[in-house]
């Protein structure tokens, strides 16, 4: 029985990059990243002046969690600076341990510094706990930043989740740039 539940969460994960988790051009995903700005922007007060006082972002629009036991999410993002998408990567991770479910959530990656921003840009794929730390802020709707407060160079928040998954964590997460046209 585990065998055909790992089998089954194994080729759900391989048809993931068809699916639309993935844009197909830079133009969906620079769009899809908008969309997900303004979601955080309208759900969480003070974003927008927090994004403005960051080096640089990290969008990822949609970025999609499964696991029984053995975990694994993916998803493609866009990094902003100055406000213009600068360049795409996509995020993965895997897990083992205590977690059921599936969900899609978006991230919102800042980079507070330039340092930690030339950092993340520096490296040819960057895991976090181990290339960077991020602090990690799980905001829902109505929530606020207080940008006095927080004092990490790189921060991450995990907004519009969708479906159910017990585990919330970017530690082991690694983001590798990607080629888009």
């Amino acid at each position: 029985m585990k065998r055909a539940i790992f089998l089954a969460l194994m080729v759900a994960l391989v048809s993931l990059p068809t699916t639309s988790a993935f844009a197909a051009s830079a133009a969906e995903l620079d769009s899809d990243a908008d969309d997900a700005i303004a979601v955080f922007q309208k759900d969480v007060n003070g974003a927008d002046v927090f994004l403005k006082q960051s080096a640089g972002y990290l969008v990822f629009p949609r970025v999609i969690k499964v696991g029984i036991g053995i975990g694994a999410e993916t998803g493609e993002g866009v990094l902003r600076v100055n406000g213009r998408s600068a360049a795409y990567y996509r995020t993965t991770a895997g897990s083992f341990g205590l977690q059921l479910g599936a969900q899609a959530k978006s991230m919102v990656i800042a980079f507070m510094t330039k340092e930690s921003l030339t950092k993340f840009l520096d490296s040819s794929g960057w895991k976090v706990g181990v290339d960077g730390s991020v602090a990690l802020i799980d905001l829902g709707a109505g929530k606020q930043i207080d940008t006095h407060n927080i004092k990490d160079p790189v921060v991450g928040f995990i907004f519009g989740s969708k479906g159910l998954m017990y585990n919330l964590t970017l530690e082991g997460t690694k983001i590798t740039r990607i080629k888009k046209e």
